[in-house]
């Protein structure tokens, strides 16, 4: 299927497009410049202009917005009209919505000031704009406000297998072992490098983030060789307040590896079943069981580990109200100490996208269904104890929704809120990782990206660590 769109501006090409997507999704919406179009959009000065078939829209801007706010409210309040679509964060396509109202908090607004704001600004529904002020509320007190203050990710671009809606760098491990080792030696490399930065620069480590794709897709006596290398470089004489290792799939779990954890002062660890459903697992291209979810999560429990979070998957193919029913019945009896529940992303780098275009059918749950699987899972997090902590949003996600974390009290992922506002410098090393360099008193951050080929990175990994190097200097 496709739409074709006339614009009389291409200035504002990708405000449009960002909006009409919202409610044709995988759908290929091309701009024309003859008379072929389904729809003719002209943006005056004051004012817009949409066309269809049969009839002429005509609407004048509103005063105290952007012009961009503007056209983006308009194209969504008319193809709103349209498609009957019910899309809770309106025009908001941005993934961290909670900036906005952490922002608006520090100014001195109150709750309602926030809601009229993200209502009349972005059309937002007033349950996401209470979430919004909810979690910025508790993130407050969390966020960093010292430019001394960093935190440390460390990318493992390995899983055990590559699960269908994947976009990271997540190289199934048994195709890439031949280079495991040169990966491994050259992020040590990049480990010391960073190190050594940090205590010249004598920089203050809040948390460290062993991510991926998945740490503990490697074997034992490799993990506890980066392990070792990790802990020397960023958390020993170094007072951190979180060290988090993304465990993630259950088959990589040893009850050596969490020893190891253990050993070298991992205090949060995430084991992700994504779905308690055996048939959805097999589907998504997970290689474990129900079962090993649970032998897993209760060998961390008897190795020590209490803050231990679970994520979940609501719209996942083929899945409707039952199966999250079930997911919720087997979590809730885990009990763990956070939850995340995310929305499935259709992200153009997975297999998943890559068979919606290529025509391949997957039943995916309705918006009345989504709602219904979302209530759900607030309500576990409520029988669980736990409030959200932290909110943030992706592109192509099933329903429009969002990505939402969900702690009991004192075991918030303080390296989640840091991520997500932004206030921190985040150091990052390994293959696809990125650092962010935030220059408080500008309100301004700088990226550097990583090259994502594992193999790219092992030949330039010099490279990567001296760019590194010349951003931390701008600020350091």
């Amino acid at each position: 299927m496709e739409i074709k769109i006339k614009l009389n501006n291409n200035k504002h090409r990708y405000q449009v497009f960002e909006i009409i997507n919202l409610f044709y999704s995988f759908t290929h919406i091309l701009f024309v410049e003859d008379d072929s179009w389904d729809f003719n959009i002209v943006i005056y000065e004051n004012a817009m202009e949409i066309e269809d078939s049969e009839s002429t829209h005509q609407m004048e801007f509103q005063s105290g917005l952007t012009k961009n706010e503007n056209i983006k409210k308009i194209v969504f309040l008319y193809f709103g009209r349209r498609i009957k679509k019910d899309l809770p964060w309106g025009t908001l396509v941005g993934i961290r919505p909670s900036k906005i109202a952490l922002k608006l908090i520090e100014e001195g607004k109150n709750g309602k000031y926030i809601a009229e704001y993200f209502h009349r600004h972005f059309c937002c529904r007033q349950d996401k704009s209470k979430l919004c002020f909810d979690i910025a509320n508790s993130e407050k007190n969390i966020v960093n406000s010292d430019s001394r203050s960093v935190s440390v990710y460390i990318g493992m671009p390995f899983c055990p297998s590559r699960c269908v809606y994947c976009s990271f760098a997540s190289n199934p491990i048994e195709k890439f072992r031949g280079v495991v080792d040169d990966y491994l030696c050259s992020l040590v490399h990049e480990v010391r490098q960073i190190s050594d930065y940090i205590k010249m620069h004598d920089l203050n480590i809040e948390c460290v983030y062993f991510g991926g794709g998945t740490p503990t897709s490697v074997c034992d006596e490799k993990f506890e060789k980066i392990m070792n290398e990790i802990y020397n470089g960023f958390v020993c004489n170094h007072k951190i307040r979180e060290f988090d290792v993304e465990c993630g799939r259950p088959d990589s779990i040893t009850l050596n590896k969490l020893k190891t954890m253990k050993k070298y002062g991992v205090n949060r660890i995430s084991i992700n079943p994504q779905t308690m459903n055996e048939n959805t697992l097999k589907f998504i291209g997970r290689k474990h069981s129900v079962e090993d979810v649970k032998e897993k999560f209760y060998m961390a429990r008897k190795c020590g580990f209490d803050n231990i979070n679970m994520d979940i998957i609501v719209g996942l193919p083929g899945e409707g109200i039952k199966q999250v029913n079930k997911t919720c019945e087997e979590i809730e009896k885990l009990s763990p100490d956070n939850l995340t529940v995310h929305g499935l992303s259709v992200k153009r780098a997975s297999k998943l996208y890559e068979n919606i275009m290529n025509d391949v059918k997957y039943s995916i749950a309705c918006d009345e269904e989504l709602n219904l699987m979302f209530e759900r899972t607030a309500a576990l997090a409520e029988t669980l104890g736990m409030n959200p902590y932290y909110v943030y949003r992706q592109r192509n996600m099933v329903g429009n929704r969002e990505n939402i974390g969900y702690t009991r009290l004192c075991s918030s992922g303080i390296y989640n809120v840091e991520m997500i506002e932004e206030r921190q410098t985040i150091i990052a090393c390994g293959a696809d990782a990125v650092t962010k360099i935030i220059f408080l008193d500008e309100n301004r951050l700088e990226r550097q990206a990583n090259v994502k080929d594992v193999r790219e990175y092992i030949n330039r990994v010099d490279e990567m660590v001296q760019k590194k190097i010349e951003l931390l200097d701008m600020l350091y």
